[in-house]
């Protein structure tokens, strides 16, 4: 099944928002609904595939035939840049610019090195495609108008299968175009569990999370994407890399970290070695309140730093926790930021006993750090609504809202500087531009150093949402760098965050990463603008 070519996930998901919250974003922020309907897919028009012949056959021959070469127009839309919420403001208003020429589908690492062959030969460019779900630009590629070429979407969604399953080393190899959901079901047949769980689970792939070094919403206990990958497998233009031949290795620089967060520009990863957990017998997700967002993250640096660590440990804010993010039909019915105060999640996973005693030792540390226990009840309505905040975001959008996230991280004596700072710029810039907006935050991933700030926010559109936005986003980035944050924690550079990774990686760390590009993709062919700047 494919996501929603204007929006995010399964259609018979979506719903509308109620009557009050719509009159809600009208009173508390001058949300006015949309002048004109989002366009129809049927009334999108792209033109013909600008590919040579020589080109359709250099491809068709890659991939063992014309059938898994597509260049009709509903299959190039659908591959279309990502989701962030530019992406989607755009294509409903019709603006498919940027449409691939074909999309290409291949089923083997030597057809996937193949492609790449084909389209170094014939000047195309390559995006590889998982499930979709960048937010950053990172199926956008830039290439300048002198240099502009067509653009094939590697849709990697036959390569879906488990290849080796190693029960004594716990580990398991797992092709890239394999969705997060059914990669869980293979495994739990084998008594394993991978334990990765960000809000794109139901979506994006295994070769995506690897790309993009994505951070799971139980990253406390089973730990980011990155660590948990011991091996993998890249296709270059230049031919194959493999890096990751034991867990842990002294013998040079691991090329596994350089794979890792390269977002497509080096190669196509074909598969993925990763550690497993055993399936946990028992799961429970329990909610406690703090008085204050600083009260709340002094608790969860305790519990980071300290012990016991919980599976999921997650803190949102005032404001957040006031409007009831994931509820729509709750939305705002948590009293007032002086009595709402900040909701925490804590989850446990693992043995009955494990879970136990963990639940034991951190209630006690969140007590003495002035949490209130406020059951399961709480957690468990967290855990049911996990991945439905993207489906709010369209649900926004549908209303006449504009709806966007943020996300950063920074060592713990950073935190607070950082979440002063970008909640001021966004404030600031937003209310200047003449649409005040609501700036939510959260707590989402923790680590004995430091932690991660999620942002939310909400305001009117204005009359052009796509540059509205522009400003706002450029100045909260400012504020991350400037208080010592990272651009990005999970969601990757892609695009939008590519000047500020710039500046973060230095001079000579970029000059490296170029040196890198040019050996692996001479030509350029690989997701051409994204992550680093053309030459």
């Amino acid at each position: 099944m494919d996501m929603l070519w204007s929006g995010w996930g399964d259609p018979a998901k979506a719903t509308p928002l109620p009557e009050t919250v719509i009159g809600l974003l009208r009173d508390l922020l001058g949300v006015t609904p949309r002048a004109a309907a989002p366009v129809e897919l049927t009334d999108l028009r792209v033109p013909e595939a600008p590919l040579t012949a020589a080109a359709r056959r250099a491809l068709y021959e890659a991939v063992g035939g014309a059938e898994h070469v597509r260049t009709d127009a509903e299959s190039r839309i659908r591959r279309t840049r990502g989701k962030s919420t530019p992406d989607l403001l755009r294509i409903r208003a019709g603006d498919v610019g940027d449409v691939p020429a074909a999309v290409v589908l291949p089923a083997s690492h030597d057809e996937v090195l193949a492609v790449l062959r084909a389209c170094a030969a014939h000047d195309l460019a390559l995006v590889p495609f998982g499930g979709g779900t960048s937010v950053v630009g990172g199926l956008a590629p830039d290439q300048p108008a002198s240099r502009r070429r067509p653009v094939v979407a590697l849709d990697l969604r036959r390569m879906n299968g488990l290849l080796a399953l190693d029960p004594v080393s716990r580990t398991a190899t797992l092709q890239p175009g394999l969705r997060a959901p059914d990669a869980e079901a293979l495994l739990a047949a084998h008594g394993f569990t991978l334990g990765h769980f960000p809000q794109s689970y139901e979506w994006a792939t295994l070769g995506g999370f690897a790309a993009a070094r994505s951070s799971g919403q139980a990253s406390a206990g089973y730990g980011r994407f990155d660590d948990m990958v011991l091996g993998l497998t890249l296709a270059t233009p230049e031919g194959t890399l493999e890096a990751g031949r034991a867990p842990r290795s002294a013998a040079g620089p691991d090329l596994r970290q350089l794979v890792l967060g390269s977002e497509g520009v080096f190669g196509v990863i074909t598969s993925v070695t990763v550690r497993l957990r055993p399936l946990p017998a028992a799961r429970v997700y329990e909610g406690w309140r703090f008085a204050s967002f600083d009260e709340g993250a002094t608790a969860l640096r305790r519990l980071a730093q300290d012990g016991p660590r919980p599976t999921v440990l997650r803190l949102s804010d005032e404001t957040e926790t006031l409007i009831g993010l994931a509820q729509p039909d709750a939305i705002g019915a948590s009293g007032t930021l002086e009595t709402a105060g900040c909701q925490a999640i804590t989850g446990y996973e693992g043995t009955a006993e494990d879970v136990a005693h963990r639940r034991q030792r951190a209630a006690a540390v969140l007590r003495a750090c002035g949490g209130t226990y406020l059951g399961e009840e709480p957690g468990e309505r967290w855990a049911q609504g996990r991945y439905a905040a993207p489906y709010l975001r369209d649900a926004l959008l549908d209303a006449g809202a504009f709806a966007e996230t943020l996300e950063t991280a920074a060592f713990w004596s950073r935190v607070p500087e950082l979440y002063a700072a970008v909640r001021h710029a966004l404030t600031t810039t937003l209310t200047e531009a003449g649409t005040p907006p609501l700036v939510m935050c959260h707590i989402s991933h923790v680590y004995e150093n430091g932690a991660s700030l999620y942002f939310t926010v909400v305001s009117a559109q204005g009359e052009d949402p796509v540059a509205h936005w522009a400003p706002a986003k450029r100045a909260a980035s400012e504020a991350i760098l400037g208080a010592g944050g990272t651009i990005s924690h999970h969601h990757g550079v892609g695009t939008d965050h590519r000047d500020g990774y710039v500046r973060e990686a230095g001079p000579l760390g970029v000059e490296a990463l170029r040196a890198v590009k040019r050996r692996l993709d001479p030509a350029g062919v690989l997701n051409p603008g994204v992550l680093l700047a053309l030459d």
